[in-house]
């Protein structure tokens, strides 16, 4: 059944049933970006603060009700998509207005624009058509709003000239877009600019303006009469509807990437464990079980010599949770047919390399392997081998290219890892009020995705830099996840500090990480052994040039021969005065710390100004801007004795 058609003004009720939609705005014009937005509205019809105004640069809501998705191309055009949580509005917000902008030129120029409202399950609930704007450059579609406890949609169309500041404006949010942007940050996305401040920061207004990003050069289609013409989309999105749907289609998309992109598939099978070789992907092949049929998403096969390797691939996307009983019915199969692993796939990141986010019967793996990859980790082969692989066939360079495009696409179904757990904000408040306990059984819970998160940071550099980062911990921890669990816990309840160590190669040292809960700080450190010739003076001198671009506001500490002897100071105070870290200090200087504070977001989901982001944000730029420029002491070369004196 096709879903109501507003006209301008006419308004529908949402059904009872409904506690989150999806608000779909579409035009036809595909070279043309679009960027949608929604206003938190209190009765007054104006925001409480600047933080209700979601869109590219504030991607979520406070509480996270309302959350932009971005944009992606279409079979008729374009589309950017913005989530609502009905249930999760705070009672004070009475509408949330639904609002789009363009950068440049009008929305006259777009042809027909659509807003679509559809439920969780992908049903259409109502739509709203228009052709009438002319010169605006920004456009509110419609509203979702409460009346008398029924949440209602009106179709608006009501445009304004003055662009996405001049909207905004209107409707109580501060705009300062008087400063340059910053400069682009490596693989950002296309639509990150600079962060909202930190709540601690002074109030200056929310930045509308974009800046610019590099991007990786696309294949250039030369042959279209016109920049209208768009090439097809490799892997659509198109009609992906219900989670089973979801699962097949993105099932179907990574088996045949892998079949097309050798070093691809060579790199995932060898997560689960598998040899060098042909490989070839069957997708829900059915096997009979008893009175039964067995039919798991996909068959892996690899081919090496005379032996074959045999795995059976279960996969979930979205929100969608691995089941017992559905592995060990793969278990059992393949123990039958003597395979050699069962792989569940999905956006769960175990803790530990090789934990399993479901436990099964130990005695089912005596024959077979069951091993687990998550979604996160398909996405960073695929980035690793674009940014730093040896594909040399530009065809399997774009199709790799288009499954990761499809990946990022919010109907896949495959996230990043986004979310810190529903007992974060639990575990949060009571680190703040000093009444966590150790043993509590949230906080534990808390720990195994505090570790998750650091495998996640490690993921992210490795395919970044091209090496493998490891995230290190204890070695009685790698075989006894209830311990590591225990360790985080006591430390977060001691002193309200989760810490990760990442070892880069090629690097001076280990990167530490520490998020502490009870400063709203991120520190990040890194310490390194000084020159072992030379006064102290010549080595402060060594460090601070390779330091030229780093921040002023680094900490930098000296650790001297004499037991007990040290010195800190910013990176500011030592580059004014190399003297400040060695005046009234005995014996030389024999290694340096160097650490940078970052302000930290404590929201729970995946924003700008969330835990998560906050980390990474820290990790990536200490980086950058500390980490990278370092380089270990390496002694000049001997020198020859004088030519003449030698001949004497």
């Amino acid at each position: 059944m096709s879903s109501p058609l507003l006209s301008k003004g006419q308004n529908i009720a949402l059904p009872t049933d409904v506690e989150r939609v999806d608000i779909v705005i579409g035009w036809p014009e595909p070279t043309v970006e679009l960027d949608a937005s929604a206003l938190l509205l209190g009765a007054d019809r104006r925001v409480a603060s600047d933080a209700d105004f979601v869109f590219y640069n504030q991607p979520e809501s406070p509480e996270g009700s309302v959350r932009f998705l971005g944009t992606s191309v279409t079979d008729e055009g374009r589309q950017a998509r913005i989530s609502i949580d009905l249930s999760a509005l705070p009672t004070g917000i009475h509408t949330v207005a639904l609002a789009g902008s363009v950068g440049t030129g009008t929305f006259g120029t777009l042809g027909k624009l659509a807003l679509h409202v559809i439920d969780a399950a992908g049903r259409s609930l109502a739509e709203y058509v228009t052709a009438d704007a002319d010169t605006e450059s920004a456009f509110v579609f419609g509203e979702v709003y409460r009346r008398e406890g029924v949440w209602k949609v009106r179709a608006v169309g009501q445009g304004w000239e003055s662009g996405l500041a001049g909207l905004a404006t209107d409707f109580g949010v501060s705009i300062d877009d008087d400063e340059p942007a910053a400069e682009p940050v490596h693989d950002a996305p296309a639509t990150t600019v600079t962060e909202p401040a930190p709540a601690a920061a002074p109030a200056r207004g929310v930045r509308t303006a974009k800046r610019p990003v590099r991007k990786s050069k696309p294949i250039e289609f030369r042959q279209a009469e016109s920049d209208a013409w768009q090439p097809a989309r490799l892997f659509s999105v198109f009609g992906i509807g219900a989670g089973e749907e979801q699962e097949r289609r993105t099932t179907s998309a990574l088996v045949a990437t892998m079949q097309a992109v050798r070093p691809f598939a060579r790199a995932v099978c060898a997560r689960m464990g598998a040899p060098v070789g042909a490989f070839e992907g069957y997708i829900e092949v059915q096997y009979e079980a008893g009175d039964s049929t067995v039919v798991p998403d996909a068959v892996l096969r690899v081919s090496r010599g005379s032996k074959q390797w045999t795995g059976l691939l279960e996969v979930k996307t979205g929100n969608g949770k691995l089941r017992k009983d559905q592995l060990e019915s793969y278990l059992d199969v393949a123990r039958r047919r003597k395979y050699d692993v069962v792989v569940s796939l999905s956006n769960d990141i175990p803790a530990g390399p090789g934990e399993l986010p479901v436990q099964v019967d130990r005695r089912k793996l005596t024959k077979v392997a069951l091993r687990h990859l998550s979604w996160a980790e398909v996405a960073h082969e695929a980035r690793m081998l674009l940014s730093h692989g040896s594909i040399d066939d530009p065809l399997q360079t774009w199709v790799l290219g288009e499954f990761l495009r499809y990946l990022d696409h919010p109907r896949s179904g495959a996230a990043e890892f986004v979310d810190m757990g529903r007992h974060w904000v639990v575990v949060r408040d009571a680190v703040m009020a000093g009444t966590l306990r150790a043993g509590d059984q949230k906080a534990l819970t808390v720990a195994d995705t505090w570790v998750s998160l650091c495998r996640h940071l490690a993921l992210r550099l490795t395919a970044e830099l091209g090496v493998e980062v490891k995230h290190i911990l204890p070695r009685k921890f790698h075989t006894d996840p209830a311990a590591r669990a225990a360790a985080v816990a006591e430390r977060l309840a001691a002193d309200g500090c989760f810490e990760a160590v990442l070892r880069i190669p090629d690097t001076v040292g280990d990167l530490t990480v520490v998020a502490d809960v009870r400063t709203n700080k991120v520190r990040c450190r890194i310490a390194m052994a000084a020159p072992d010739e030379g006064t102290s003076a010549r080595r402060v001198s060594w460090l601070i040039k390779q330091l030229a671009e780093a921040p002023g506001r680094v900490q930098v500490e000296a650790v001297f021969s004499e037991r007990g002897t040290e010195s800190c100071e910013l990176l500011d105070v030592v580059r004014a005065n190399p003297k400040s870290l060695i005046e009234g200090r005995t014996g030389s200087i024999v290694s340096f710390t160097l650490e940078q504070s970052f302000p930290m977001g404590n929201r729970r989901a995946g924003t700008a100004a969330s835990f998560i982001s906050s980390v990474t944000s820290a990790t990536d730029t200490f980086y950058g801007t500390v980490v990278q420029p370092l380089r270990e002491w390496v002694p000049a070369a001997p020198r020859q004795a004088d030519i003449g004196q030698a001949e004497a």
